[in-house]
C-alpha cells in the first residue's frame, strides 16, 4: 500500500527551508568552549558518535526534536545507481498509473559534485533505462576510437595486444565526464517527479521497533568544532519510507552499520578496494587524439602491488585529457604513497610527451571496489536494499562499474514497485523486505558478467603478482570465459595487509617539478574541497591514543601517506616531546581510503555537514 501524506509535511518542509537558510546565511557561532580533559592523550575526536551528547552538560536543555516526512521510497545517494533506481520507479509508476513519492538525499551541494571516475562508460544499462538517450541529450560526446594497453618498465613501454573478447576491449563504449552524466540523470529524475535534496547527507539509519529499517535522518547542523551547540543549531530531518534504498557509493558509512546490524557479510569474502586518483589536463592540440583510450600496468609499482594507469582523450570541444592512477589498497609497504606514485608515473617517457606544455585544471580521488563476485554481500534486509558501488558491482578487469551500478538500481526498483503496489501483500515487518531484488539480480546480466571475471583480480596474488593475473586472464578467461570450476579467494581485509615499517624499505620519491608533478596541497586546491571549519571533524577516532601508540609506532604513520588529500599529519606536541596526530578535516575529498586502509581500524568516516566536501566539475 502507498503511504498517505504525513501530517507534519508542511513543518518538515519548513525545516528543510530553515536548514538551507542557515547554511546560506552563515550565522555567527557561539564562542567556543574548550573541552576539559584530564587524559594525557590530546583530544582529537569531538564528534557526538564517539562522545554522546546526553552525557555532555553543554547540551542540557537543547531541543533534540526532529521533524519527519513520509515517502514511499527514500534513496540515499545521487550517483548512477541511486538516480537510475529513482528514474525506474517513476517510469513504472507512470506506466501503471500509480502515485509513488520518491525522495532522494545527496550529501554534495550539487548533483554530480562528489562524483569521480575515469570514465569509460559501457552504455548497456543506459540503453535499457532510456532507449532514446541520444535524443534526450545525454552527455556522451566521445566514442572510443582507439584502444591501447601496455606494460611499463622504468624507461620503456611494452605494447600488449587487446584480443577480441577480453575485458579491456572498449569497442562501442564512450569516454565521459561522469559528474556531467550524473547531473544529466538528475535532470531526468526531476522531470519525472523525483524529489531530490542536494546538500543533505544521510547521517543515521532509523529503525522500527521490530528491527526493520524505518528510514534515515539527515545530518544536524550548527555544532562547534569542540562539539558544543551553536546558536544556529538545527536537528536534521527524518525521512520515513516503506523501503529505503542505500546507494552511497563505495564503502558507504551507513552500509557499514547495516552490514553489522543484519550480518550481511556472513556468507561472502571481505571487500577489497583500490584508491583511484585523477587529473584533468588541457594539452597541446597537436597531441590530442579524441577517442583514444590508453591503459598501463607496471612501473612505478612492483609486481606485487596491484594497480595501473589510464589516459583518455575526450572530445569536448577543447584538447582535454583525463588521466589517473589506481593502486590496490591491499599493498603491503606502509611507506607507499598512492599520490606520489601517480605524480611519478607522469614522468614516464611514454606519458610525459603528451602532458608537456599542458595545464592541469582539476584533481580528485575516490576509493573503488575490487572484491568482485566473491565480495558481494546479502543485498536485502527488512526495510531496505543495497545497490550500486555500496555493495560493490564493479567489473575490475573491465575497470567499469557504472553500467552495473545503474542496472542494479533498475532491478531493485522493479522488485520494489511490485511490492509497493501489491494490495494483497502481507509483510512480516513494518519495513518491507524485497528478496525478489536479489533473486532477479542473480538472473540478470550483472551476475553473469561478474561471475565470468571473478578469478582475475585474486589471481594477482601469486608469485608473479600482476603479471600472473595477466597470464591467468589470457589462459582461463579468453579460452574458458570464466567457466573454470573453481573460485579463487582474496587474502583478507585490506586493513591487515600492511607489514611493520621495520620490515619494509622506505620509498624515496622525487620532488615535484611544478610542471608535470605537483605537491599534495596545491592538488587538493584544484578539487574545490571545502567544509565548514567550525564543526567537529567527521574523521572520527574510536580511541585517540591509537594513532601514536600503534600506527606511528609500528607502521610509521601510514595515514599520512595513503590519504590523497593531506588530512592526516603527525606534528610535534606542544611540549616538544614526541608527535601527535593532527586531522585537517577540511581537506577531506570523501574518498573513504582512511576508513578502509587504517591498520588499526580506528578511523570511522561519518558524514559532515551537508554540502561539504569536493566540488568536482565533471570528474
Amino acid at each position: 500500500m502507498l503511504f498517505p501524506a504525513c501530517r507534519v509535511s508542511r513543518q518538515a518542509r519548513h525545516c528543510l527551508n530553515a536548514l538551507k537558510s542557515a547554511k546560506k546565511d552563515g550565522l555567527p557561532p557561539l564562542c567556543v568552549t574548550r573541552w576539559a580533559s584530564s587524559s594525557p592523550v590530546p583530544r582529537i575526536t569531538t564528534h557526538y558518535t564517539i562522545h554522546p551528547r546526553d552525557k555532555d552538560k553543554r547540551w542540557e536543555g537543547v531541543s533534540m526534536e526532529r521533524f519527519a516526512e513520509e515517502a514511499d521510497v527514500v534513496i540515499v545517494g545521487a550517483g548512477p545507481a541511486g538516480l537510475s533506481a529513482a528514474i525506474r520507479l517513476k517510469q513504472l509508476a507512470s506506466e501503471h498509473g500509480k502515485e509513488i513519492r520518491v525522495c532522494l538525499v545527496e550529501k554534495a551541494a550539487q548533483i554530480g559534485g562528489h562524483i569521480l571516475s575515469g570514465a569509460c562508460l559501457e552504455p548497456r544499462a543506459l540503453e535499457e533505462l532510456f532507449p532514446d538517450w541520444k535524443e534526450r541529450g545525454a552527455p556522451l560526446n566521445t566514442t572510443v576510437t582507439e584502444d591501447k594497453f601496455g606494460i611499463l618498465t622504468k624507461s620503456s613501454r611494452i605494447p600488449v595486444p587487446i584480443l577480441p573478447g577480453l575485458p579491456m576491449t572498449n569497442h562501442g563504449n564512450y569516454i565521459v565526464r561522469l559528474g556531467h552524466f550524473v547531473s544529466w540523470l538528475g535532470e531526468q529524475a526531476e522531470a519525472l517527479g523525483v524529489e531530490i535534496y542536494p546538500g543533505y547527507g544521510a547521517a543515521e539509519v532509523l529503525f522500527h521497533e521490530d528491527g526493520s529499517v524505518k528510514g534515515i535522518a539527515t545530518n544536524d547542523v550548527g555544532i562547534q568544532k569542540d562539539g558544543a551547540p551553536k546558536a544556529t543549531f538545527e536537528r536534521g530531518l527524518e525521512l520515513h519510507a516503506k523501503i529505503t534504498i542505500f546507494a552511497e557509493g563505495c564503502h558507504g558509512h551507513l552500509a557499514k552499520q547495516l552490514y553489522n546490524t543484519y550480518n550481511l557479510r556472513e556468507n561472502c569474502q571481505p571487500q577489497t578496494y583500490g584508491i583511484g586518483l585523477k587529473e584533468l589536463w588541457l594539452i597541446d592540440e597537436k597531441k590530442w587524439k579524441p577517442g583514444r583510450v590508453e591503459h598501463t600496468v607496471g612501473w612505478p609499482l612492483d609486481r606485487h602491488t596491484y594497480g595501473g594507469s589510464f589516459l583518455y582523450h575526450l572530445n569536448e570541444g577543447e584538447p582535454l585529457v583525463a588521466l589517473g592512477f589506481v593502486v590496490g589498497l591491499d599493498y603491503q609497504n606502509p611507506f607507499l604513497s598512492p599520490f606520489k606514485e601517480f605524480q611519478r608515473w607522469k614522468h614516464h617517457p611514454s606519458v610525459q610527451p603528451t602532458l608537456e606544455g599542458g595545464k592541469r585544471i582539476a584533481y580528485g580521488a575516490r576509493a573503488l571496489n575490487e572484491g568482485g563476485f566473491q565480495s558481494i554481500p546479502k543485498l536485502t534486509f527488512p526495510g531496505g536494499v543495497l545497490i550500486g558501488c555500496s555493495p560493490g558491482f564493479m567489473n575490475v578487469p573491465k575497470i567499469k562499474g557504472t553500467h552495473t551500478a545503474m542496472k542494479s538500481g533498475m532491478v531493485a526498483s522493479e522488485a520494489i514497485f511490485s511490492q509497493l503496489t501489491n494490495e494483497n501483500l502481507q509483510s512480516k515487518t513494518i519495513g518491507l523486505n524485497v528478496p525478489d531484488y536479489e533473486d532477479n539480480l542473480k538472473k540478470s546480466w550483472i551476475w553473469k558478467e561478474l561471475y565470468a571475471v571473478r578469478n582475475i583480480r585474486p589471481s594477482c596474488h601469486g608469485v608473479l603478482g600482476v603479471y600472473g593475473g595477466m597470464i591467468y586472464t589470457g589462459i582461463f578467461y579468453w579460452i574458458l570465459r570464466g567457466m573454470e570450476p573453481w573460485t579463487l579467494k582474496h587474502p583478507g581485509s585490506d586493513a591487515v595487509q600492511l607489514k611493520p615499517a621495520k620490515d619494509c624499505t622506505p620509498i624515496e620519491y622525487p620532488k615535484p617539478d611544478g610542471k608535470l608533478s605537483f605537491d599534495l596541497l596545491s592538488s587538493v586546491a584544484l578539487s574545490g574541497t571545502n567544509h565548514e571549519h567550525d564543526q567537529p571533524a567527521h574523521l572520527t577516532l574510536k580511541d585517540d591514543s591509537v594513532p601514536v601508540n600503534k600506527n606511528l609506532a609500528i607502521y610509521d604513520g601510514p595515514e599520512q601517506r595513503f590519504c590523497p588529500a593531506g588530512v592526516y599529519e603527525y606534528v610535534p606536541v606542544e611540549t616538544g616531546e614526541g608527535l601527535r596526530l593532527q586531522i585537517n578535516a577540511q581537506n577531506c575529498v570523501h574518498c573513504k581510503t582512511c576508513d578502509i586502509k587504517d591498520p588499526s581500524q580506528n578511523i570511522n568516516w561519518v558524514v559532515p555537514e551537508g554540502g561539504g566536501g569536493p566540488a568536482y566539475n565533471g570528474m
